[in-house]
């Protein structure tokens, strides 16, 4: 291969990756926005700027496409989560909520399209998996040291009282602004804490 087609293959490996990026801002656009239902891939593909048959070339479907678009997400939500040092509590409430008034509610239809979406499935589980161990982490000191139904049954209070759905129900049944919101959970959790006796 001489240089010239080796130039070519390398500008060609940068368009190709520009224009996946921008199929990747586009949905995830859309997505925060609006339903999955109500986002077509056409639409995807007139923000973006590309033909429908580029979006499908790039990712093939709409469910694959979102998981993508939910895995950025979630590596964007871990390395703020990974900024909290263990037991700083309101350090933790404020980052926790201020992600929730970002993406609650994005993450919430995600959550009501488990069991429809398939690729969705395994996102959420990781999502779940990643809450848990950074309740464990952030809460260490207060937890019990060994395993077994005590550690079990607190670490589970404790993701429930910093889970987004309880920020749902703060935040948008129950209508308490932000400020409101990260005070209740942090009282919750504190409550939590206290009663765990350490």
């Amino acid at each position: 291969m001489n240089s010239s087609t080796g130039y070519r293959l390398g500008k060609r490996a940068i368009s190709r990756e520009q224009t996946r990026k921008r199929i990747l801002d586009a949905s995830e656009n859309l997505f925060l926005e609006y339903w999955y239902d109500d986002v077509s891939l056409q639409e995807i593909a007139g923000q973006a700027g590309v033909a429908l048959q580029t979006v499908v070339n790039h990712f093939g479907s709409k469910g694959s496409l979102l998981a993508e678009v939910a895995a950025r997400m979630s590596e964007q939500v871990n390395r703020q989560r990974d900024e909290v040092q263990p037991g700083d509590v309101s350090g933790a409430l404020k980052m926790l909520v201020s992600e929730y008034e970002s993406l609650g509610d994005t993450i919430v239809r995600f959550i009501s399209l488990e069991g429809r979406v398939e690729e969705i499935g395994p996102l959420l589980t990781g999502g779940r998996t990643v809450h848990r161990s950074w309740v464990e982490r952030v809460f260490s000191d207060w937890l019990p040291s060994r395993a077994g139904n005590d550690r079990k049954r607190s670490v589970a209070m404790l993701v429930a009282a910093t889970d987004v759905l309880t920020w749902k129900v703060l935040r948008r049944e129950q209508g308490l602004n932000h400020r409101e919101t990260e005070l209740a959970m942090r009282c919750s959790v504190l409550s939590l804490l206290e009663g765990f006796g350490k």
